[in-house]
């Protein structure tokens, strides 16, 4: 027998025989790769018609490389992987037969048989098992997730039933200050003829003219105060600068008065202070300073007339006027005809009542005594009650503004999410401690950085927005799996601190890992149930998307 017939008998089959026809081929794609009857097969971009026996021989014939799928004769190609016990998966046809096991084809196909061994049943059954606790995870998150989306619905409710409710209040607030500001209008038209004849009062006009007065006096004050300023730079000037070689008295005199007026040393004894240490101290000795007058009672001091008498100069005397004219009205402490009723017995105070009523309108109206109020007095309070009516008004305003803001902002895409599950966990704080520092992130509100050991605590960036990636829509489920928090202190020479919370599916709502990436750049990794989204086949035994109810 021929010798090299002799080896060939010798080997495996499967190793002189060619590689399966649908080697390689993606089961959606496995009908196609079938010969007609006249052994002839069609590229499948439908340019070519090839022999059959041509497909997976190792020579690229189609335009479009589909002849070759379990070879890398053809580039751009993709070779599958069945791994049957685990999951099917693609490889580029680049790496067919190049001698590597390939982590991807777990059944050893992309390589000659032998030459990689087949491991998708360890393989496989590790990943159901790490698969079916992912799943178990998902599903109680999933649950929780579910009563995160309830009580979003339940708050929009709330929300828009007190903004119903305010709505309400509004309309009736909105009568009274309407009903307010007629009173006020009519107080003022009213009281506008008292209060001009009040201040026709020798009070008032002493106050007008006290005021004046010390207007004139502190704008004179000021003046004089320019002067000598003015005055003692020139004198300075003369001090420093006089010959007294030329023995001009009248400059002498003028420099010494000056000296002895400002508390100075003679000009010609500057600098000579050591030289005279050990002469008669009296020699030494400075001028005495002039002793301050003292001030009688109620007299203000000099720092009172320069930081307070503005603010004397600046008093309201209308006000006053109607302080005193209630003051001087106010029935006297121990009137025994105010203080009669706590004698009375309860039977008879009625009775009392009306006869005090009575006599006092009496006695007023013959100017026996003077009247309880006045028109002004009526007017600043009829104004006070509107002006009051009216803060009232804009307070209800405003919270329903904010109200409203909220309602809009439980199932916006770009906050809560489309189906409002962060709402719940708005302004939720989550802890983790490192040892040296305990991190705290308040979710949708500051990222904090405290010390154990005591020291000063930072923050770290406030919330920012999710996901700032381009690549990503609001909306999708990669888009909440990121937080960012920018704006925190700024770091000793450095940048402002800025997180990034990268978040996925979990039970709890907590924060696993801290890092500092750069300076005062850090990442965070947490988990929450809000990221659970519920099993295509769970929501279909739950009768479809009753997580929106």
């Amino acid at each position: 027998m021929v010798p090299w017939l002799i080896l060939l008998a010798s080997l495996p089959l499967s190793a002189t025989a060619g590689p399966s026809k649908t080697l390689g081929v993606s089961p959606d794609l496995l009908p196609k790769y079938t010969p007609s009857k006249s052994g002839t097969w069609k590229c499948l971009d439908g340019s070519k018609e090839i022999p059959w026996d041509f497909v997976n021989d190792d020579s690229c014939d189609c335009p479009d490389g589909s002849d070759e799928p379990g070879t890398g004769a053809c580039p751009n190609t993709r070779f599958y992987c069945k791994n049957e016990g685990h999951i099917g998966a693609f490889i580029p046809s680049s790496r067919v037969n190049d001698g590597l096991c390939e982590v991807q084809c777990c059944d050893g196909s992309d390589e000659h048989t032998g030459v990689c061994p087949n491991l998708c049943k360890e393989i496989g059954e590790e990943y159901r098992t790490k698969r079916d606790a992912e799943l178990k995870i998902q599903r109680a998150g999933a649950k929780v997730r579910a009563s995160y989306i309830a009580f979003a619905h339940q708050e929009k409710k709330r929300l828009e039933a007190d903004v119903q409710k305010l709505a309400e209040e509004i309309k009736v607030q909105e009568k009274e200050v309407s009903r307010l500001r007629d009173i006020a209008e009519r107080s003022e038209s009213l009281s506008q003829a008292a209060l001009e004849q009040k201040k026709k009062s020798p009070l008032y006009q002493s106050f007008l003219s006290h005021n004046a007065a010390l207007k004139s006096m502190q704008r004179e004050h000021a003046k004089h105060l320019e002067r000598e300023k003015a005055l003692g730079l020139i004198l300075d000037t003369l001090r420093t600068g006089y010959n007294p070689n030329y023995q001009d008295m009248a400059v002498l005199e003028a420099v010494r008065g000056w000296e002895e007026l400002a508390g100075l040393p003679h000009i010609n004894d500057v600098g000579k202070e050591k030289e005279g240490e050990n002469k008669d101290d009296t020699a030494k000795q400075e001028t005495a300073p002039e002793t301050e007058e003292p001030l009688e009672e109620g007299m203000w001091t000099a720092d009172q007339l320069q930081h307070q008498l503005d603010a004397l100069l600046g008093t309201d005397y209308v006000s006053l006027l109607l302080e005193h004219e209630e003051f001087i009205q106010a029935p006297i402490d121990g009137s025994i005809l105010f203080e009669l009723s706590s004698y009375l017995p309860e039977s008879i105070l009625p009775i009392y009542e009306d006869f005090k009523d009575t006599l006092v309108s009496w006695l007023q109206k013959f100017h026996v005594i003077s009247g309880g109020t006045d028109g002004a007095a009526d007017s600043s309070r009829a104004q006070q009650a509107y002006h009051d009516a009216e803060n009232e008004l804009e307070q209800l305003n405003t919270e329903k503004e904010t109200k409203e803001n909220d309602v809009k902002e439980i199932f916006n895409i770009h906050g809560f999410g489309a189906k409002g599950e962060w709402k719940k966990l708005d302004g939720t704080c989550l802890e983790k401690d490192t040892g040296d520092y305990t991190y705290e992130v308040c979710l949708f509100k500051e990222v904090k950085q405290r010390p154990n050991n005591g020291g000063t605590t930072f923050s770290l960036g406030k919330f920012e927005s999710w996901n700032p990636s381009p690549d990503v829509k609001p909306g999708e489920p990669e888009y909440y799996q990121k937080q960012v928090y920018k704006h925190g202190t700024r770091c000793w020479n450095g940048p402002e601190r800025n997180v990034v919370l990268l978040l996925t599916c979990g039970t709890e709502n907590a924060i696993l890992t801290v890092q500092e990436l750069e300076k005062c750049e850090y990442e965070f990794t947490g988990t929450s149930p809000a990221l659970c989204l519920p099993l295509v086949g769970d929501q279909k035994k739950a009768g479809g998307s009753r997580e929106e109810l």
